[in-house]
């Protein structure tokens, strides 16, 4: 795993599943806005540097032997395990966080005032930005991708595509995929931090308890996606004839 503070967040990252959850715990930014030098952050965050990287050796050293390498596993196994993973996930948990926030606004609302004001706009935007996002993934990108791995393997020329290199879609997921870290971000800010006042009912606990857990969902998506699938797949349009 890299080591030196002036390699960036997503690099580490992207060599290490241990160091995903260090930096979930520290609440340093992998995916979107993992760019950038660890050191840098560090100092940003009052973190020391030189504390982190200890933890970060520390994990690493206790990998667990089933963490797969995604930097070196077929980008197919890859595609597979973000859509079977992370895709269902979202699919089979907007609805019912849907739910739990429409009761939990419409209830605390009515009975102690302005409550997680913006919130179901913010959730209700997000949901249907990913729901498209995943769904041009799925059919157009991942297809494409799995396809040219498949002809690189055997020496073969690039299929076509309709969207020319990767480079083009790419450009466009990312931009996505930084507006779903703005939405999370909000979600964050109005929710003060997931805080559970002392009068919440089990409705509203799993509510937080469920944005929470949709955002470490999606932070170790897009990082999958971002810093090492999508730039494997740029590696791709090398040998694009």
């Amino acid at each position: 795993m890299p080591t030196e503070s002036s390699v960036t967040v997503a690099e580490i990252a992207a060599s290490s599943l241990p160091a995903v959850r260090v930096f979930e715990r520290l609440g340093i930014d992998y995916c979107c806005g993992g760019k950038r030098p660890l050191g840098e952050v560090c100092q940003e965050k009052g973190l020391d540097a030189d504390a982190v990287q200890r933890e970060l050796d520390a994990a690493a050293s206790a990998r667990e032997s089933t963490d797969c390498d995604w930097k070196a596993a077929p980008l197919r196994e890859l595609v597979d395990h973000i859509v079977g993973t992370h895709h269902e996930y979202l699919k089979r948990e907007f609805q019912p966080l849907a739910d739990r926030l429409e009761k939990v606004y419409r209830v605390y609302n009515e009975r102690y005032g302005p409550t997680l004001t913006g919130l179901p706009e913010v959730y209700s935007g997000l949901r249907s930005e990913l729901e498209t996002h995943m769904f041009k993934e799925e059919r157009i990108l991942f297809p494409a991708i799995v396809a040219a791995e498949s002809a690189a393997s055997c020496g073969a020329p690039l299929p076509r595509t309709p969207f020319g290199p990767f480079a083009n879609p790419i450009g466009m997921m990312e931009a996505e995929h930084d507006s779903a870290g703005q939405a999370l971000a909000q979600i964050r800010t109005v929710t003060g931090n997931f805080a559970i006042p002392d009068y919440a009912c089990v409705t509203y606990r799993a509510l937080m308890s469920g944005l929470q857990e949709l955002e470490q969902d999606l932070h170790l998506h897009i990082h999958l996606e971002n810093n090492i699938l999508f730039p494997r797949a740029a590696e791709l349009d090398r040998s694009r004839i």
